[in-house]
């Protein structure tokens, strides 16, 4: 069968696939037939790719579930294809044709059909890409997809709330996919962070439940799914039988879930990863609809997701410290200009603790910043662990406020106990720690200038029994 001739002289990516329809209704593996010189480049530029040959396995070169898909039901329906994708980083229109083998006439080759053996049938793929999207080829859909891409659009920017605008997408994504559970599961892979958000928002509760029942993080979770993939952007799976092949810890999760069917389909911006689309127990008859569908609106998802990352950072370098990750000092003076302003009202009771680290420019001088640095994050690090429940700020090199909303005395007493005791049990950390307490109707700069006051006193008592941390008195030696 000379297939290579035949399409030699096709435009774009061409191949001829086949495949054979078995008696009991199954499919073989797919194979690759021919290649015209422009695919022939792609399917070999990676180094270990073997030399084509006619009837060479499909998945040597790649590992699509969804192509795969596509193939298997133009071949078996006798059906032309169509699809218009964002994918890997492009927009890829491809056109699957159902043909015979050359010289040769359908109506004969379906004459001579014999159900009791297997089955060769062909397919045609043409495929073209580009960096940009085609209006006119977006426009070309049926009036279902047509209809979810314009609603799934307008969910997105309806609100400028970035959860609810969230919320409202997964609502509509659920109502096309037809399943019982939708969520997007975005992911940040500078920070490492992910998100988890349905239909009611953001929640934390299932975002750690799901990755738990896989005995992964969450940002483990998502570079798993990201290999379950094999280079593709989507999963759309009636049955877990390959989820099970890929990842048996997923598969076991997915199980005890009581999921039957899934729909993964990665979203990107500029080919980077910012978020899964995930649905659960979906309409399957509904496969080549909502992929086509998530493949219109998914680069729409992905813009805003990344504005949304983007913004966040932005805001993170304003109002949190690079070095501890404690909030910053403008931070701290926003928040207290709201409260003097009276834009924000002033806690009823409000504890204040000034901690100062002892000994850091002595460290800086002695054995350099790096050094330095290290032990503001060792202290941080324990004001954390005591303060949890509260806002610390880092107002100066080696000063922190820490503002305790609703605490009572003793417990503001007990904190500043516990943190002095596991800042002696550190080794190397040790703060000067001033407090004030006040109720009712106070000034939050007296209340201040009270705490910051204590904490100095406390500092002159540590360097005159620790003289040899004194950097002063060690210049004038």
């Amino acid at each position: 069968m000379d297939f290579q001739s035949w399409i030699s002289n096709i435009e774009g990516l061409a191949a001829v696939y086949a495949f054979d329809i078995m008696p009991d209704g199954s499919n073989s593996e797919i194979k690759l037939m021919a290649v015209n010189k422009q695919n022939e480049g792609i399917l070999t530029r990676r180094p270990d790719a073997p030399k084509f040959y006619p009837g060479i396995p499909y998945r040597v070169y790649w590992s699509d579930i969804n192509f795969e898909d596509f193939v298997y039901r133009c071949g078996t329906s006798n059906q032309p294809l169509y699809s218009y994708v964002n994918a890997h980083g492009f927009w890829l229109k491809g056109f699957y044709m159902p043909i015979t083998e050359p010289d040769t006439v359908s109506a004969v080759v379906n004459a001579r059909k014999d159900d009791t053996k297997p089955r060769t049938v062909y397919c045609l793929y043409v495929m073209t890409y580009s960096d940009h999207v085609d209006t006119d080829a977006m426009s070309k859909r049926s009036l279902n997809v047509s209809e979810a891409v314009l609603n799934i659009t307008m969910k997105l920017h309806e609100t400028q709330n970035y959860y609810q605008a969230m919320a409202d997408t997964v609502g509509e994504i659920r109502k096309v996919c037809g399943s019982e559970l939708c969520s997007l599961f975005t992911v940040d892979t500078r920070s490492r962070k992910c998100e988890f958000i349905n239909e009611n928002g953001r929640n934390d509760g299932i975002l750690y439940g799901l990755a738990d029942s896989m005995n992964r993080t969450p940002y483990e979770t998502a570079m798993n799914w990201e290999k379950d993939l094999e280079s593709s952007d989507s999963l759309l799976l009636d049955d877990l039988s390959i989820i099970r092949e890929r990842d048996p810890a997923w598969y076991c999760s997915l199980v005890s879930y009581g999921i039957q069917s899934i729909v993964l389909y990665a979203v990107r911006c500029q080919q980077e990863l910012v978020a899964f689309i995930w649905a659960a127990n979906f309409d399957t008859s509904k496969i080549m609809q909502i992929k086509e569908t998530l493949g219109l609106t998914a680069f729409l998802i992905a813009a805003v997701i990344a504005n949304h990352n983007l913004l966040s950072q932005l805001e993170e370098k304003s109002s949190i410290d690079a070095l501890t990750q404690v909030n910053n000092r403008n931070a701290m003076n926003e928040l207290l200009n709201l409260y003097v302003t009276g834009e924000k009202h002033l806690p009823d009771v409000l504890g204040i603790a000034f901690a100062d680290l002892n000994g850091l420019k002595t460290v800086n001088d002695d054995e350099g910043h790096e050094a330095g640095d290290k032990l503001l994050i060792r202290a941080s690090a324990l004001l954390k662990i005591v303060f949890a429940d509260y806002d610390i700020y880092r107002s100066g090199g080696d000063e922190f406020v820490i503002l305790c909303p609703d605490i009572t005395e003793e417990k503001l007493d007990e904190l500043v106990v516990r943190l002095k005791t596991m800042a002696e049990n550190s080794g190397d950390v040790s703060f000067a720690v001033g407090t004030s307490f006040c109720a009712g109707d106070y000034d939050i700069y007296k209340v201040m200038q009270n705490a910051d006051e204590r904490m100095y006193r406390d500092k002159r008592e540590y360097y005159r029994t620790h003289p040899e941390k004194d950097r002063r008195k060690r210049k004038e030696q």
